[in-house]
């Protein structure tokens, strides 16, 4: 991690792991961690379901887009929720300071996972299908990550160290600016 990029950002799928990995991996590369769905939840003194339940799911994206524009953390893991993507203002914040990762993980692994859709606080339409917010998102996920990481069949730890070996082969490509390549 070059040092004008000093955080590592997971943004991905509910479900994907970023919570879980991202505490994981920083404790492995001795980093602080973030979670952003608590903060918004902290700041909100209300879930986030609770959130869309009362003023629906683009309050919770505008929520979230305002909580990451403002984030100002440095030496951390920050573990998104899955709909910070849909804020460009929010992504080129968390950019300037970290390099952004994709916990991709296949939709069949998501739908397995994935079982509390009308209680976890997604921020999606109502009545959205899982399947459909998947579609909807990849794109965005992929335009926004500077790596991207399938970590579809592995565990959290296993998906700690392809991270880890993801970034390193970054690093080795970096030409210093602390800009990733394009992949």
């Amino acid at each position: 991690m070059t040092p004008s990029r000093r955080n590592i950002v997971l943004i991905g799928m509910p479900g994907a792991g970023k919570s879980t990995v991202g505490a994981l991996l920083a404790r492995a590369l001795g980093l602080g961690f973030t979670d952003t769905d608590a903060l918004i939840e902290e700041r909100e003194q209300r879930s986030l379901q609770a959130i869309v339940d009362g003023a629906g799911h683009q309050a919770l994206r505008a929520i979230e887009a305002d909580v990451l524009s403002t984030l100002a953390c440095e030496g951390h893991v920050i573990a998104t929720g899955g709909s910070a993507v849909y804020s460009d203002r929010a992504m080129a914040h968390l950019r300037a300071s970290g390099v952004i990762v994709e916990l991709h993980v296949a939709l069949p692994v998501i739908l397995e996972r994935v079982t509390d859709i009308d209680t976890r606080g997604l921020a999606r339409e109502a009545g959205q299908p899982l399947e459909a917010l998947y579609h909807e998102r990849e794109a965005l996920y992929r335009r926004h990550a500077d790596l991207r990481v399938d970590v579809s069949g592995c565990d959290p730890a296993a998906s700690v160290q392809a991270v880890r070996a993801a970034l390193e082969r970054a690093d080795n490509r970096s030409d210093g600016s602390g800009i990733m390549p394009p992949l």
